[in-house]
């Protein structure tokens, strides 16, 4: 992560879904750099602590909570930590997220239905839990991660796509929603980052193509105008960008953040 001057979010409040890792992980670090207290939610107890402990190193307090996303109850309970402790909200990423991906005629049931509770319905729930904080408040930036898959789609990739697509048209309403209370919602749209998921996804991917994960990586930066694939620390300087006080007038948007795939 590059280092930043800026410290647009002292004693601040940031929730974080899927902080352990990934663009999660490099969004708590980038608010704890500028100054915030962080909360990272998250399923992967072990890397959710160690995410904390890197915020911490870096003069802020930070709290891990482990739980999932699809449960409500965790998610209200999780919110409900946060006011009791520190008494305010103020920036909210809900960033947990899985890939699935196959052909279509393959796709069980059951992987269709855990891509959707995860990406779209632990998303909307993670919305829904702050909601009533941030308008009672009067203020606060709620960032969905989505994907430029919720933009463009793929071959094998029904599950992902519709999961990626839904976090847009949920961002939108809820922005709509939010906007008179002085909140702001917006969806963030990352290419091919280089996280634990992707590395995955191009080791998958790449088996049934016949070439090793490197290589599809490699393809894939070939792809994209910048011919390069996004670091994670990329993604959280655009997410802190949107929930700063630069970014108060924007509301309702899908911020397409890579390199140049999706151009629309």
């Amino acid at each position: 992560m590059t280092e930043t001057r800026c410290r647009r979010f002292v004693d601040q409040v940031a929730f974080i879904t899927g902080g352990a890792k990934g663009i999660g992980r490099a969004c708590a670090l980038r608010f704890a750099q500028e100054g915030a207290h962080v909360v990272s939610f998250d399923l992967d107890e072990a890397a959710n602590q160690e995410t904390v402990a890197r915020c911490q190193e870096l003069g802020v307090e930070a709290l891990a909570i482990t739980g999932d996303v699809r449960d409500r109850e965790a998610v209200q309970g999780a919110v409900a930590q946060v006011m009791e402790r520190w008494g305010r909200l103020d920036v909210v990423v809900a960033s947990a997220g899985i890939y699935t991906g196959g052909p279509l005629a393959q796709v069980p049931l059951e992987e269709w239905q855990e891509t959707l509770e995860t990406n779209l319905t632990g998303v909307f729930l993670v919305n829904q839990a702050v909601a009533p904080v941030l308008m009672a408040q009067g203020r606060g930036s709620i960032i969905n991660i989505a994907s430029m898959a919720g933009k463009t789609s793929f071959p094998g990739t029904a599950s992902y796509s519709a999961s990626k697509s839904g976090v847009i048209g949920l961002t939108r309403s809820v922005a709509m929603e939010l906007a008179p209370h002085g909140v702001t919602a917006n969806a963030l749209c990352p290419g091919n980052t280089l996280t634990d998921m992707v590395r995955q996804v191009a080791e998958q991917v790449g088996a049934s193509l016949g070439m090793s994960g490197e290589e599809w990586l490699a393809m894939r930066a070939e792809d994209c105008p910048m011919q390069r694939i996004a670091q994670p620390w990329e993604m959280a300087g655009v997410v802190a960008f949107l929930a700063s006080e630069d970014a108060r007038y924007l509301t309702g948007q899908a911020i397409e953040v890579d390199g140049g795939m999706v151009l629309c």
